[in-house]
């Protein structure tokens, strides 16, 4: 972690949406990139839900149904999943609940859910201030105040220290409640403190660490319960722990619990001689505690001023959301006027990154022509953008002379908050190697199947991720790996994007939305035969193998008819090659003198490259983000990418922190002209012989096309006893855009369980050189394991 002098605390601005007005005790969880916060009060109790993209920086209010609950405040709030439960919490002044509900967020849609109560013991009563914390399938209950007057205008406070376990229902739904067994002496009664969950990655089991609250006065110990054994224990700590504190927030990234923010003790009061009758003031002081040594480090003392504003300013009753690496902070209560009997709120949304990000993906190819590269990378959650650099073997030569042309993004400033309204959200899938045969396909005979069943029902999606391998021409390239470097790519990336609108979340992908078009970024992954891909073919006169993805285009708010489209993926893989090689002469360079030279700085994770940047003598690449030595891209020589050579490419995140690591390292060439592109366009629809398919002609012809091949990847025992190896058998040739693929057909296809599971097309051009790269599409199939289409 960054040394608190070093902190980069950056205030979002310019957010777009009905910002919700300002408040405390309100509650917030993340659903990926969103923020999604429900009640709080501030001149009257909030009832609404509102969502922040941290993506799009956009606010905005879900049109919520069902048995929608009351505004509430300091009540308790998880996140299960896609799924959100509230429990408790001030409805009104002196009145308190102990009503739970459940928010489905893929349909915004509340439900009163009525638990078992225990079966020896009474369920929760009405509080508020409680913890309310989640693991696995159960949310753990602990303390909170309650009113013991049944006059609400009279309230008689009594803090708790009582210990509930909530069992849940898998996706919906709860068992009940009961009342653990605990060992060990149980922490004192209070309300306002926090409660976390963490469990070490390789070994010990979960613990729930309490910290801080209120009890007449603001306490400062730190409580651990195993969750195992359920044995309450004071740990000791090393290091400064934070003073007494309550209504602060505690969130854990890593192995740290980050405490920020409360009412604490005015400086200089002694809370040992005089806990009940000193003044309280709201505190801006940041510190984490290490879960795994039990180390308190302070990164902003109380004693610290902020003369300029750099950092949020006091506050407490506020909310705070861990979203990747980085802490999102909004709004809260800085203080109170005695005189006007009001909490002053504060408006502003923070966001803290605690560490470097982790490096991204290996650089994939979208479309490669003889002299540029398209090419991307999975994205990295909350990151300002993407230092993207490349080598070559080919001795570099003299600059471009025109040096006007400035890179996609310089320096590194940036607004991750205004980007697009279109947010993508790519699921990578690990690679799987196998060895590749090189032996010819013959045609296959398959059994009658009437009973044919398509997937483009009511709520049928199309999802595509096209992608297709290559050869020498002008719209892909062969990648050629070093001899024994192994696989350095993905066999899939899948790619889901989200709605313009946001209405919908769904469960364990995305956000979701339609695809309205079929036109496609064909994207591209090659390795060498040695080291094969997972998507594997077996097909005649191969030289070398490729693997690819590709993302669809989206409209975000048109869908295509689901009772004409089914449900598609589609990639591109392995096909035969022209055997003809690059003319361009290669250095000789050894590894370690390789130099590296940077693309660009880029704000989003996609970039097309036909020239580089060659730095100063000495200079090997940028070393620091932020305060210090970021070339002026401009004063910069530039060189341009040539015909037939291979490339070496490296990616890496940037953050507040830094310049984060960087990815494996992917190599791609630059084509030689003359062989068609890959098909695009792809559709697949029902029709009462079977399924028809159809797709576009290349982008990139170069010649006529003398014919187009269509291939299904069919059952054999050669994929029983090796999976990722599969075999194709020809269903179509002809100079048509489209074939039908009948049900005796379909009876005989394999089904691929790679990532979803699906039926597995490819489709590639011939022109006058040969054939050209071939679009693989994977039509979805839903998660039954029958045979095709059931």
């Amino acid at each position: 972690m960054a040394a608190p002098s070093l902190l980069n605390w950056r205030r979002v601005s310019s957010f777009t949406g009905p910002v919700p007005r300002a408040r405390h005790g309100h509650r917030a969880v993340a659903i990926r990139e969103l923020m999604i916060i429900f009640g709080g009060g501030n001149e009257g109790i909030a009832d609404e839900l509102h969502v922040y993209n941290t993506v799009t920086n956009q606010w905005f209010l879900p049109a919520v149904r069902g048995d929608i609950p009351p505004g509430c405040a300091a009540h308790g709030f998880v996140c299960d999943g896609t799924r959100i439960l509230v429990f408790g919490g001030m409805v009104e002044y002196g009145r308190y609940s102990n009503e739970l509900y459940e928010l489905q967020a893929s349909r915004w849609l509340w439900k009163k859910v009525k638990p078992h109560p225990p079966s020896s013991g009474l369920p929760p009563c009405p509080r508020l201030g409680h913890s309310f914390s989640l693991y696995g399938n159960k949310c753990y209950l602990f303390g909170g105040l309650a009113n013991e007057s049944e006059d609400s205008n009279n309230n008689v406070p009594r803090y708790l220290n009582d210990f509930y376990e909530l069992e849940l229902q898998h996706g919906s739904g709860v068992v009940g409640w009961s009342i653990p067994v605990t060992k060990g002496i149980v922490p004192s009664p209070r309300e306002s403190h926090t409660a976390v969950i963490y469990c070490k990655k390789d070994s010990g089991s979960p613990k729930m660490y309490v910290f801080g609250g209120m009890c007449g006065a603001r306490l400062d110990d730190l409580w651990q319960l195993d969750l195992e054994t359920m044995s309450w224990s004071k740990p000791e700590t090393k290091g400064t722990v934070p003073l007494p504190r309550s209504l602060h927030t505690a969130s854990v990234i890593g192995n740290k619990m980050y405490i920020f923010g409360g009412w604490v003790p005015h400086k200089g009061e002694n809370i040992e001689t005089s806990p009940h009758d000193c003044e309280w003031r709201c505190t801006s002081s940041f510190s984490y505690l290490n879960l795994d040594t039990a180390e308190w480090t302070t990164l902003v003392s109380d004693s610290q001023e902020d003369k300029k504003n750099s950092r949020p300013r006091p506050r407490a009753g506020h909310c705070a959301v861990a979203i990747g690496t980085r802490l999102y902070f909004w709004s809260g209560r800085d203080g109170y006027k005695k005189a006007l009997n009001s909490q002053v709120c504060c408006k502003d949304l923070w966001y803290l990154d605690t560490e470097k990000p982790p490096a991204p993906s290996q650089v994939q190819l979208i479309k490669a022509t003889t002299n540029s590269f398209h090419v991307k990378w999975d994205e990295v959650p909350t990151v300002e953008g993407y230092l993207l650099q490349l080598n070559t073997d080919l001795p570099y030569q003299a600059a471009s002379s025109d040096s006007s042309a400035a890179p996609n993004m310089q320096g590194v400033r940036m607004d991750p908050h205004r980007q697009g309204s279109n947010s993508t959200i790519p699921n990578s899938v690990s690679d799987n190697s196998a060895k590749t045969e090189h032996t010819a396909l013959k045609g296959t005979s398959v059994k009658n199947r009437p009973d044919l069943k398509t997937s483009s029902d009511s709520n049928a999606t199309l999802h595509s991720s096209l992608a297709a391998n290559a050869s020498n021409h002008n719209s892909c390239v062969v990648d050629v790996l070093r001899k024994n470097e192994g696989p350095h790519t993905s066999a899939y990336i899948g790619v889901l994007s989200s709605c313009l609108d946001l209405r919908t979340v769904v469960p364990e992908t995305s956000v979701s939305s339609s695809v309205s078009s079929a036109q496609t970024m064909v994207t591209q992954q090659t390795i060498k035969t040695e080291s094969s891909s997972t998507n594997g073919a077996v097909v005649k006169d191969e030289t070398s193998l490729t693997t690819f993805s590709t993302k669809s285009e989206v409209d975000e708010t048109c869908a295509l008819p689901a009772t004409k489209i089914s449900r598609v993926e589609a990639h591109a893989t392995a096909m035969p090659f022209s055997k003809e090689t690059p003319s361009n002469p290669v250095a000789t360079m050894k590894a370690g003198e390789r130099q590296w030279c940077d693309v660009g700085i880029f704000k989003n994770n996609t970039a097309l490259v036909s020239q580089f940047y060659l730095l100063p003598k000495g200079k090997q690449s940028i070393s620091k983000i932020g305060n210090a030595d970021v070339p002026d891209y401009s004063l910069l020589k530039k060189q341009d990418l040539v015909p037939g050579t291979g490339y070496r490419f490296r990616v890496a995140a940037i953050n507040g922190c830094g310049i984060g690591p960087f990815s494996k390292i992917s190599e791609f060439k630059t084509c030689i002209p003359g062989f068609p592109g890959a098909p695009s366009a792809v559709r697949i629809s029902k029709n009462v012989e079977g399924i028809h398919l159809s797709w576009e002609p290349p982008t990139s012809p170069s010649g006529n096309i003398l014919e187009y091949s269509a291939y299904l990847a069919i059952r054999t025992a050669q994929i029983q006893d090796n999976p990722s190896q599969l075999v194709f058998m020809r269903i179509y040739c002809g100079l048509k855009t489209s074939c039908i693929v009948t049900a005796g057909q379909l009876a005989n296809a394999h089904i691929d369980y790679t990532s979803r599971p699906a039926i597995v097309f490819r489709i590639s051009a011939k022109n006058e050189k040969g054939y050209g790269p071939a679009t693989q599409v994977r039509w979805l199939q839903g998660n039954n394991k029958k045979a095709p289409l059931n």
